[in-house]
C-alpha cells in the first residue's frame, strides 16, 4: 500500500466523459469509475444503418460535422441504475432527447445518412478511419475499416489518460497550434509533478496507476492519434500540423490506454501515483 506520497507522479486537473461516441461531452469535477471506465462515457453511438458501421469522427469525409454536435445527459448517471436519456444538441442549436421517438429522424435528416442511436454495439463492431498525408502515420490519403473492441464503443480501450507535461511538449514543438485538452479527448487529464518531463505516460505502460483511495487502472499501451486531432472544433481551428507534430515527436501517441483493475469515486485535486 501506498503511504499517499510514494510514487505520486501528479494530480487530477480535469475529467470527461462522452455520452455519445464522436460528439462533444462533459467535463466533470467528480465520477464514479466501474469496470467500463468513466461512468456513462461513450454510452451511446450513432450506428449507419447502410453499411452497420459506428458513426465516427475519424473519418471526416463521411461525417464532416460531428464536433459541431453536443451531448449530455438529461439526469446524472448512477452505477446501480439504468443510464439515462441524452440530450443532443444539433449545430443549427436544435435540441433532441433519446426518449423523443423523433430523434433519428432528426439527426439522420442533420446528418444526411440514416443512422440509429444504439447502446448497444453491433456483434462485431467497426468504424471507417480516414488517415491524411502526414509523414509518419501507418497510411496516406486513405479509408481504412478499423474493428473496435467487442461488447462497447471505445476504440481503443476503456480509459484514456494524458498528462499536462505531453501537451505543453507538444506546444512547445509546434508554437503556432492550439494544443488543448478538448482535441484529444482523454477522460483523465494529469497536472504532471515532472512538468518538464517528456511524454511522461510512456514511462506507466505496463505499471499500475492509482487515483484516490480506491480507484487502480493497469496502463496497457500508448494512445495513438489521428486526424481526429486536427478537426475544428469550437474555437479551435483545423490544424493538420497538431498530427504531424505528434507524429514528429513521439510516434503519433499522445496519452495512453488503460483498463480498470479496481473502480471507485475520483475527483479533481486525487494524487496520482504509479504503483509496482
Amino acid at each position: 500500500m501506498s503511504d499517499g506520497t510514494q510514487g505520486v507522479v501528479g494530480s487530477v486537473v480535469s475529467l470527461w466523459r462522452y455520452p455519445v461516441k464522436s460528439m462533444m461531452g462533459e467535463e466533470l469535477n467528480a465520477t464514479d469509475v466501474t469496470e467500463r471506465g468513466v461512468l456513462g462515457d461513450r454510452a451511446y453511438a450513432l450506428v449507419d444503418q447502410a453499411d452497420g458501421k459506428v458513426v465516427s469522427a475519424k473519418n471526416p469525409r463521411k461525417w464532416p460535422a460531428l464536433f459541431d454536435y453536443r451531448a449530455a445527459f438529461t439526469a446524472p448517471p448512477h452505477a446501480s441504475g439504468a443510464i439515462p436519456a441524452v440530450r443532443i444538441v444539433l449545430p443549427d442549436g436544435t435540441m433532441v432527447t433519446s426518449d423523443e421517438s423523433n430523434l433519428e429522424q432528426i439527426v439522420s435528416a442533420a446528418l444526411g445518412r440514416q443512422v440509429t442511436l444504439q447502446t448497444s454495439p453491433p456483434d462485431q463492431p467497426s468504424l471507417e478511419e480516414y488517415w491524411p498525408e502526414i509523414e509518419g502515420l501507418d497510411h496516406q490519403d486513405t479509408v481504412t475499416d478499423e474493428a473496435i473492441p467487442p461488447g462497447a464503443f471505445f476504440d481503443g480501450a476503456a480509459i484514456h489518460l494524458l498528462t499536462t507535461a505531453t501537451m505543453a511538449g507538444l506546444r512547445k514543438a509546434h508554437p503556432e497550434g492550439r494544443f488543448e485538452v478538448r482535441r484529444f479527448r482523454p477522460n483523465i487529464v494529469v497536472e504532471s509533478g515532472s512538468p518538464d518531463a517528456e511524454f511522461p505516460e510512456n514511462d506507466w505502460i505496463g505499471r499500475t496507476v492509482a487515483i484516490g483511495d480506491q480507484v487502480r487502472f493497469s496502463v496497457t499501451g500508448p494512445c495513438p492519434r489521428c486526424v481526429m486531432t486536427t478537426l475544428a472544433q469550437g474555437d479551435l481551428p483545423s490544424d493538420p500540423g497538431v498530427l504531424r507534430t505528434a507524429a514528429q515527436q513521439n510516434k503519433a501517441h499522445v496519452g495512453v490506454y488503460a483498463k480498470v483493475l479496481a473502480g471507485g469515486v475520483i475527483r479533481r485535486g486525487d494524487a496520482v501515483r504509479l504503483e509496482d
